[in-house]
């Protein structure tokens, strides 16, 4: 097995690495204190292609594969989540959705402003009381003549409601099924839409900088070739989209345990105590060493993931193990380098403070630890 990058892969990493210590790093402690949404990181990563990426070029995209969205994760996660999970969201949750399940009009209508970063898009998949139950979905939607009239609500959506925010992508009750369950679509429905509502964005203990809000759906009408996919399919669609999903988040939690890491070995560099850096001491050596092991093999874990899935192999077991280790590790490496940074790691001018914020939620966004478990439990036939 080789594990080296290849050189394409190797340039973008080197590419979205300088761009976030350069571009990333000297605004976005701001943005995340004022909670203000990054408009002009976003518009510069449009223009590197970094929303394009895993798209074919015939839909506006960069002819590159999910492995490569992962590195640029990893690199952005370094220096900040917030930017790293708005990217996430709009390719893995946002766009792929309609390139995956899409009609050829769908796709030319959509794709060439998400895939450029001039647009962006949601994926309403979440519910309020609902949490893990995703098939416990109570939005509903009613195919009146030509109409889906669409009511219900969604909760925790990212991407939702930012001025550039184009549609959508809903799951909802369509009808029941020969065996009494629930028939689940995926309706498109495109911003300011009449009828649908969001809701002022969440008061959040992380991801500041980034844009989430509580959907509603009041006599919502789209047309009903805003179908997305084939109707009753919506479950299969959404699990198929989760799976990927998870590859992607495994690798924004390393590098986010990995941004721990660098801030840490900085300071210890840096912080003198007892007449010589606190990197002298092995007690904090031996923390620092830790870290970056849990990193690694993180690491590794959402690189065989992402390589089962390019192959064509099964990779849902990978992709649960690789999402329910790197969480708990970037959850790790958040609390050893605020212990590590003392009192400054209390302080939000510190990075590590916004890590430590920002690390909690990558145990329970797009599939808590528990589903990663259960996921993991079954495919093993248990």
């Amino acid at each position: 097995m080789d594990f080296r990058l290849s050189e394409e892969h190797e340039a973008l990493r080197d590419s979205v690495r300088d761009f976030a210590r350069e571009t990333v790093a000297p605004v976005i402690a701001e943005h995340y204190e004022r909670h203000t949404f990054p408009y002009e990181i976003v518009r510069q990563m449009g223009k590197m292609g970094l929303f394009g990426l895993p798209f074919p070029e015939e839909h506006g995209g960069m002819g590159g594969d999910y492995f490569a969205l992962c590195l640029a994760l990893e690199e952005l996660a370094r220096v900040d989540s917030s930017v790293a999970i708005t990217l996430e969201a709009a390719v893995s949750l946002g766009a792929m959705p309609i390139y995956r399940f899409g009609t050829a009009e769908q796709q030319a209508r959509w794709l060439p402003k998400l895939l450029s970063g001039e647009a962006l898009a949601g994926f309403g998949l979440t519910e309020p009381g609902t949490g893990s139950d995703a098939g416990g979905t109570r939005t509903r939607a009613v195919l009146d003549g030509d109409e889906w009239v669409i009511n219900g609500s969604k909760a925790f959506i990212t991407n939702s409601g930012t001025d550039i925010t184009a549609l959508v992508t809903v799951t909802a009750v369509t009808g029941t099924n020969p065996d009494g369950s629930k028939e689940l679509s995926t309706i498109i429905v495109p911003s300011g839409t009449p009828g649908f509502t969001v809701a002022p964005g969440y008061s959040k203990v992380g991801w500041n900088a980034s844009d989430t809000h509580e959907l509603t759906f009041d006599d919502c009408r789209v047309p009903a070739g805003n179908l997305l996919g084939e109707r009753g399919r919506g479950f299969a669609q959404f699990l198929r989209i989760l799976d990927e999903g998870r590859i992607a988040i495994a690798a924004l939690a390393v590098g986010l345990a990995q941004g721990c890491v660098d801030e840490s070995v900085k300071y210890a560099k840096e912080r003198q105590a007892f007449g010589q850096p606190i990197g002298n001491y092995q007690a904090i050596q031996f923390k620092i060493a830790d870290m970056e092991s849990k990193a690694h093999t993180a690491r590794l874990a959402y690189h065989d993931a992402a390589a089962r899935m390019l192959a064509g192999e099964p990779f849902k077991r990978q992709a649960a193990i690789a999402k329910l280790h790197a969480s708990t590790i970037a959850v790790d490496n958040a609390r050893e380098a605020t212990q590590i940074h003392g009192g400054y790691g209390f302080m939000n001018e510190y990075p590590v403070a916004r890590f430590w914020r920002d690390s909690k939620i990558l145990e329970i966004g797009e599939g808590t630890s528990e589903v990663q478990r259960m996921i993991i439990a079954r495919d093993l036939g248990l």
